[in-house]
């Protein structure tokens, strides 16, 4: 099994706008400064991200992207399956020709591995990945104003 960079920067990127579009909308250029992704690269996972309705683009000044859904509305397997990327444990890509052109002896225990990732990926909401950061970022915050007081206080 391999998920590769597209796949991982989709979902960076959408949990990135989450975080990020109560300000209105987001742009590609902000989100690609904050996550180091390419903005070519972003450019062309919104495409599809667009083309699946998980994110709508407003154009013009002020303009950038936004959810088209509530959070609790996206699961990271949406996201995924939108960018085309393949989450695939078999060798034969599910066409049961993995050894000499025949089903090998472990395919039906690579499927079943297949089938457990996407049910744990659509069982994951874009809204449990923001509350984690939120929470993150909380625990960050507190630790620094912690400090922050502590140098503060007098000896």
């Amino acid at each position: 099994m391999r998920l590769t960079t597209k796949g991982r920067f989709a979902v960076t990127a959408m949990l990135d706008l989450a975080l990020n579009s109560g300000r209105g909308p987001v742009t590609l250029a902000a989100i690609s400064g904050r996550q180091s992704i390419s903005l070519s690269y972003l450019e062309q996972l919104f495409g599809k991200l667009r083309r699946h309705q998980l994110v709508e683009s407003v154009r013009g000044p002020g303009g950038g992207y936004y959810l088209a859904k509530p959070v609790d509305g996206i699961t990271v397997a949406d996201i995924i399956v939108a960018v085309d990327e393949p989450l695939d444990a078999t060798q034969c890509g599910g066409k049961e020709n993995c050894h000499d052109d025949r089903r090998c002896m472990t395919h039906d225990l690579w499927a079943r591995l297949n089938e457990k990732m996407y049910e744990y990926l659509r069982s994951v909401h874009l809204s449990d990945l923001v509350a984690e950061q939120q929470k993150r970022i909380q625990i960050l915050q507190d630790k620094r104003r912690d400090a922050a007081q502590s140098e503060a206080v007098p000896v």
